[in-house]
């Protein structure tokens, strides 16, 4: 069985990474602060479905997607604790899982709509 592979073309998304900054309290420790934009891409997102914690999550109103980004220094820095917004709509993402090992020309994240951050 081949395994998926955008092409260039089924990149239409435009994603921002946002990595959670960390500020000083005044009082000699560091505490997390806001997330703050590290770059943007071109992405492909694809809605998950069909495993009962996708189903789940739809009926507690989270969407779970996979998302197709390029491999590349910057993007293979991201990690489970950024966060994926949508640039176009503004809707935000937390990332869930990061997969920038097994394809070297992409890395894949699962992402999901609807949860703190």
């Amino acid at each position: 069985m081949a395994r998926y592979r955008p092409d260039a073309g089924a990149l239409r998304a435009r994603v921002a990474l946002d990595k959670r900054t960390v500020v000083d309290d005044d009082m000699g420790n560091t505490v997390s602060g806001p997330f703050a934009e590290q770059f943007s891409v071109r992405a492909e997102l694809r809605a998950l479905r069909g495993s009962e914690a996708v189903i789940a999550g739809r009926l507690e109103g989270r969407n779970t997607f996979g998302v197709y980004i390029r491999s590349s220094i910057q993007t293979r820095q991201i990690t489970s604790d950024w966060q994926m917004r949508d640039a176009r709509r503004g809707t935000v993402y937390a990332i869930r899982t990061v997969d920038a090992v097994t394809d070297p020309l992409w890395v894949y994240l699962t992402v999901e709509s609807g949860v703190a951050s």
